[in-house]
């Protein structure tokens, strides 16, 4: 945006250098002129701002639905679903959980990392997307999930970068879906600066891949046998406001889609923090602005599935792509790497990059992120 004022106003300059005399004088454009977007802070809190007044709130931590184009998409009651109390599937995922590869995880995180930056607008953004849904067709393929009816496709959008969701059928239309953004982005100049995004997201879009893969050698899960359909979403533009998750709920919401589920990984690979300060690793399940028998339910997954604890923190309004299926009255759900106060603070920047990270963390999150997808496939949620 600076970029495109800044030749606006050159142009603007040069062309009032060369006036006629008896012309009336041209008026330079003034910041108001600049393209605005409404942003919503807090609930029913909103104000329009430019793109670089947009940035200018991520750096100082305050998040945000962007709702420009979504000033329709009206937040409803959240939908009560009674989840499982306990775990009930221990037999049939634990063969599951020692299916999982850090080396798969590490070899796609180290090729996403390699695009210049993510960034929603940029063409690296449009092509790490294509290359992302070209591993996601290949994962249902050899599994031999797309002879079953599982699929997965973009979700266009008009941006560039594009939403990619993957359908397994169950036996119902019940949905119940995994989440994670794909985009990254440098809040100092981001159509301009490098950003690799290791930890925010690509660690959580590789977590959730790798589960997506050992979850489809599951027979059962890979033919439709499940209960409940299983979707795992990687969504564009999470941090230009939430907006590639807004767009799919809100048609979710106006298609009277019956989903059932959402947990969001956003940031499953950096430990470092928390043990700089004698923590406890830990898996960080946040409390607030989230349905709380669904994320009581996932403790519980913890608990069974994980080889380390939990932690409750929280992360304020609109602090990931959950929010996005709670406003449209979905129940949903976030976890992290760790205590919020300990997460990693170099994402947003150059320095995201893998060399921080730890795979066994992530292998963690891979745990959950497969247990509560198979548990809730076969959970009758009424």
């Amino acid at each position: 945006m600076k970029t495109a004022l800044l030749s606006t106003f050159v142009a603007a300059a040069t062309a009032l250098a060369v006036v006629r005399e008896g012309q009336a004088p041209l008026q330079l454009p003034s910041q108001a002129d600049a393209e605005l977007y409404l942003v919503e802070t807090a609930p029913g809190e909103t104000k329009w701002v430019t793109e670089d007044e947009k940035w200018e709130l991520r750096r100082n931590g305050v998040n945000f639905f962007d709702i420009t184009n979504h000033q329709d998409f009206s937040t409803l009651s959240r939908a009560t679903v009674d989840f499982p109390s306990k775990t009930a599937y221990g037999d049939k995922i634990k063969p599951l959980l020692e299916k999982l590869d850090k080396k798969q995880m590490r070899t796609h995180l180290e090729k996403f990392t390699s695009f210049h930056t993510r960034y929603y607008r940029s063409q690296y953004g449009q092509q790490s997307s294509a290359w992302l849904l070209g591993q996601v067709n290949q994962t249902l393929a050899d599994a031999g999930a797309l002879d079953h009816g599982a699929s997965a496709r973009h979700f266009e959008h008009p941006w560039g970068q594009n939403s990619i969701i993957a359908t397994i059928p169950g036996k119902t239309n019940k949905t119940v879906v995994i989440g994670a953004h794909q985009d990254s982005i440098n809040l100092f100049l981001p159509s301009i600066l490098g950003a690799p995004g290791a930890d925010d997201d690509g660690s959580g879009t590789v977590t959730i891949l790798e589960a997506l893969r050992v979850l489809l050698s599951s027979e059962d899960i890979a033919t439709g046998k499940g209960e409940n359909t299983v979707e795992f979403h990687w969504y564009s533009a999470e941090e230009g406001g939430l907006l590639g998750s807004s767009a799919i709920f809100q048609s979710y919401q106006k298609d009277g889609r019956d989903v059932k589920a959402m947990l969001q990984q956003d940031m499953t690979g950096y430990v470092q923090g928390t043990l700089d300060a004698g923590e406890p690793e830990s898996v960080g399940v946040i409390t607030d602005f989230v349905d709380p028998r669904l994320t009581e339910f996932i403790k519980e997954v913890i608990t069974s599935y994980c080889d380390i604890p939990y932690v409750l923190t929280k992360c304020g309004y609109a602090c990931s792509d959950h929010a996005s299926a709670s406003k449209a009255g979905y129940p949903s759900a976030f976890v992290i790497e760790s205590d919020f106060q300990y997460s990693d603070k170099k994402i947003h920047t150059t320095e995201d990059k893998i060399e921080y990270l730890s795979f066994d963390h992530m292998l963690q999150h891979a745990k959950l992120t497969l247990a509560l997808a198979y548990e809730l496939a076969f959970a009758k949620l009424d």
